[in-house]
């Protein structure tokens, strides 16, 4: 495994995609912690786009914890029909609201462990949570962020726990913050799997991934 990028590079490289996006957010669309922490485990192998056409009409049937029990499974079903794996997610969504409503008072939760009780919710989602709307510099690591951190030597790691480690041992603590937008956003549009955008890379000059494409895009 090759050794992650120095401590000046780091700081060059985020520098610039802050100053290409200054106050990044999720692109799922949300209206508090609870829709927050649905959305993200309905987003599961889907895209937010996705997930971003079922949610609203979700929502309004079932804004809170309580609203989304009282729908139940099948009514959640007939709103999220258009998600992978529906069915399973139906049943995860119903069951973390009736955890969350017998075991914390309806309110989501602010620590990881906490998160990763609720069925259907795992360390990913959970990260996403704390960061996005409790605003912890947790580092949720999907395919994106782990191509990007690999090929960039951001972050190197063998698996997804080893490169939100890297994240969090070697991003300079002032960018610890937005780097889970900033790199989920730079794989999602630029740094994408099949051909990366180098053309257009704004990091390109500090990136050691080679070979870099070279034709217009």
């Amino acid at each position: 495994m090759p050794p992650p990028l120095p401590y000046a590079e780091q700081v060059a490289i985020f520098s610039i995609l802050q100053a290409g996006n200054p106050r990044p957010v999720t692109e799922l669309q949300y209206r508090d912690a609870f829709t927050l922490l649905v959305a993200v485990a309905l987003s599961a192998q889907a895209t937010d786009v996705g997930v971003n056409k079922a949610t609203p009409a979700l929502f309004d049937a079932a804004p809170t914890p309580q609203a989304m029990v009282a729908l139940g499974v099948e009514g959640v079903t007939e709103h999220i029909k258009t998600i992978g794996l529906f069915r399973q997610k139906a049943k995860n969504v119903v069951a973390l609201s009736q955890r969350l409503v017998e075991e914390f008072g309806g309110e989501v939760p602010t620590s990881r462990a906490a998160l990763m009780s609720l069925p259907g919710v795992g360390r990913k989602t959970a990260n996403v949570v704390l960061n996005s709307f409790f605003g912890i510099p947790a580092q949720a690591v999907d395919t994106h962020i782990f191509r990007v951190g690999n090929r960039t030597r951001i972050a190197p790691g063998r698996d997804e726990s080893e490169v939100e480690r890297a994240i969090e041992d070697n991003v300079p603590a002032e960018f610890q913050q937005d780097a889970h937008h900033w790199l989920i956003l730079h794989g999602r549009y630029v740094c994408q799997a099949r051909r990366p955008r180098c053309t257009i890379c704004p990091i390109r000059a500090h990136c050691p991934y080679e070979p870099k494409t070279t034709d217009p895009v």
